[in-house]
């Protein structure tokens, strides 16, 4: 079935047309999960009104912490009652124990179960301790206890980067019961990160099986980020296949999918509207419709002629806005008006950047930094985190040799030393493989990235007064989950835009950041800002640049910054300061490409994408939009 109307939901989404299933976009993931927990205290309420348990299915992972915290405050604040709840979760890794923060049954308790009324005897999270031997009978058992509390009323689900739900991978049997099952190479490469090293990594997990969750009476697929987008094409617009698990529940008869703009931005119907219908051709349409006319017939801009929209299904922009040439010129003149010749217009202005992680700043926006020095201006840099989980355990103990021996060269006390050095070694020797860090070993991990950073900025021409290290506290868990943005870390940062004053800030914009500091970083800033508003103090500029995961699609961009090939080589230089993340870096995500070349190969491939329109051709392009005062 396809569903083809584009309507208003009464969450402030869209229903998007020309998809399988229903499908539900809306603009921020925080509308999102809002929408879903709504959606399950409806199903909790009306199971009270009739007066039985509600059964759900809940699964781990980052896409459904926003749901969680939501679910959390409709408690507190609102008395959801989930006294008459029972929980079944969907999959629990193999052989970790309970008490391990990377256990599924650790996560959900410290996130949502330990924080709600619901009874302990209600939650059902696989058993990851169960023998070998008694694996068939418990898994069945577990089954049946889903039969015996009338099967599950609502199933909260998201989906791996290759598809997979729960543990049920890539050519799964559809019909499969919960089982032991092994995990798929690209699964454990996307959780290295929170065990510390994909070495760490469980190979095997107890999963409710594709037929179990099948039998579910109501289910929602949720999906945020762009970093989602491939997958939510094959769920939603692609064939059933057990390539891609996920897209079995196109069969499932009551699957609802709820996204946010982001791992939305594939499906057909919100990247190319016009190839499906008639649609309001406002400037940025017309922008993405001739980008992409462009790229179906290999022409630059200028070139473009009316038979090129004719033959692609833009006879209606060709109608009301054309002819070709004055549209192609329109376009032309929008994308070439990015272009800067000075990054920013007025004179000797105070900037700061905003950097997530210590190498944030030079990974994302080295070239620039180097220009806005160049050019005059006083440029802060603000790093938010520590960044001391992504150190390798034999870098610190390195560095904790290399200062004890230090002192005894020099004829420094170094009694002190010593006894760290010992501690840090019988820290390390004594860790098993997945823990958290010692608070020691923290400390020697940050102050590596803390070295880094300053190294890389002054190579970037940014002067040490104007480094700063903010350590906020919702990053120091000494885990890869972070807490959420609190007051404290709000305070810090205005203090620091009250310090600064900046005329410009550059904050990290991207929605991609597997593990979600991007995305908190950017929140704490922008609630900064409300206080600065609130105050009536100044209020700077905001321009928002993208991490190491993806660019700006060509109608997003508002500046754009060239690059020269000395520019690119002083970057490359700065981001080499950061040596611990050099040649193998601790959590690379899946994409094998060290930091350096991710950065040359976007900058390149988006003054790539200037050039083939036919713009003014440069070694290599930055890109940033203006923040329009919405949230992410």
């Amino acid at each position: 079935m396809i569903h083809s109307t584009m309507t208003d939901t009464n969450d402030s989404g869209f229903l998007v047309p020309h998809t399988k299933l229903p499908v539900t976009m809306y603009v921020t993931p925080d509308e999102t999960n809002r929408a879903v927990a709504t959606r399950i205290a409806g199903v909790i309420r009306r199971a009270s009104e009739q007066q039985r348990k509600a059964v759900l299915l809940l699964s781990p992972g980052s896409t459904p912490q926003g749901v969680y915290r939501e679910l959390v405050r409709l408690h507190q604040e609102e008395g959801l009652d989930f006294s008459n709840v029972v929980v079944f979760v969907s999959v629990e890794f193999y052989g970790i124990g309970k008490e391990r923060p990377q256990s599924i049954y650790a996560s959900l308790h410290a996130n949502l179960f330990d924080l709600i009324n619901i009874p302990v005897d209600q939650i059902h999270v696989p058993d990851s301790q169960i023998e070998l031997s008694q694996m068939a009978a418990y898994c069945d058992q577990f089954d049946q206890q889903i039969q015996e509390v009338g099967g599950i009323d609502f199933a909260l689900l998201g989906f791996g980067s290759n598809g997979h739900i729960a543990g049920n991978e890539p050519f799964s049997e559809s019909n499969s019961r919960t089982h032991m099952c092994v995990l798929d190479p690209v699964t454990r490469i996307c959780l290295a990160s929170e065990f510390f090293g994909e070495d760490n990594v469980p190979t095997q997990a107890i999963t409710m099986g594709l037929g179990t969750i099948m039998e579910s009476r109501e289910v929602a697929v949720m999906a945020l980020g762009e970093h989602k987008a491939r997958v939510v094409c094959a769920l939603a617009e692609g064939p059933v296949t057990n390539k891609v698990p996920v897209s079995l529940f196109q069969d499932h008869g009551n699957t609802n999918v709820y996204l946010d703009s982001a791992s939305a931005s594939g499906l057909e119907a919100i990247a190319t509207p016009w190839t499906l219908g008639s649609v309001d051709w406002n400037e940025t349409m017309i922008i993405r419709a001739l980008v992409w006319l462009c790229e179906q017939t290999n022409k630059s801009l200028l070139k473009l002629d009316d038979d090129d929209f004719r033959n692609h299904n833009l006879h209606q922009l060709l109608r009301h806005h054309g002819p070709s040439h004055l549209l192609a010129r329109r376009v032309f003149n929008l994308v070439q008006d990015t272009i800067c010749n000075r990054v920013l217009d007025a004179e000797e202005q105070t900037v700061i950047c905003f950097s997530p992680h210590p190498d944030d700043d030079v990974i994302s926006m080295g070239g620039t930094l180097i220009r806005l020095n160049e050019e005059g201006h006083q440029t802060h840099i603000a790093y938010m985190t520590s960044g001391n989980i992504a150190v390798f355990d034999d870098d610190a103990q390195r560095i904790a040799d290399l200062v004890t021996e230090y002192n005894h060269l020099f004829g420094i006390e170094n009694e002190k030393s010593i006894e760290v050095e010992r501690r840090v070694s019988d820290d390390l020797a004594n860790k098993r493989a997945g823990e958290p860090d010692s608070d020691a070993v923290l400390k020697i991990k940050g102050l590596i990235r803390w070295s880094e950073a300053k190294a890389g900025a002054i190579v970037a021409g940014c002067s040490e007064e104007h480094l700063h290290f903010l350590d906020l506290p919702f990053y120091r868990t000494g885990t890869v989950k972070k807490n959420p943005v609190g007051e404290a870390d709000v305070s810090i940062i205005v203090s620091l835009l009250e310090k600064v004053q900046p005329d410009v800030i550059f904050v990290a914009g991207d929605l991609s950041d597997p593990h979600g500091t991007h995305r908190v970083c950017a929140e704490a800033i922008f609630k900064a800002i409300e206080v600065l508003q609130e105050g009536g103090c100044k209020v700077p500029e905001v321009l928002l640049y993208r991490g190491a995961w993806h660019e700006y699609a060509i109608h997003e961009i508002d500046l754009s910054v060239p690059l020269s090939p000395g520019h690119q080589q002083t970057k490359r230089k700065a981001i080499f300061k950061h040596e611990s993340q050099k040649d193998e870096a601790l959590f690379p995500g899946s994409d094998p490409r060290e930091f350096w070349e991710r950065a040359e190969d976007r900058n390149k491939a988006t003054a790539k994408q200037f050039n083939d329109l036919g713009l003014p051709e440069f070694p290599a392009l930055e890109a940033f939009q203006r923040w329009n005062g919405q949230k992410l």
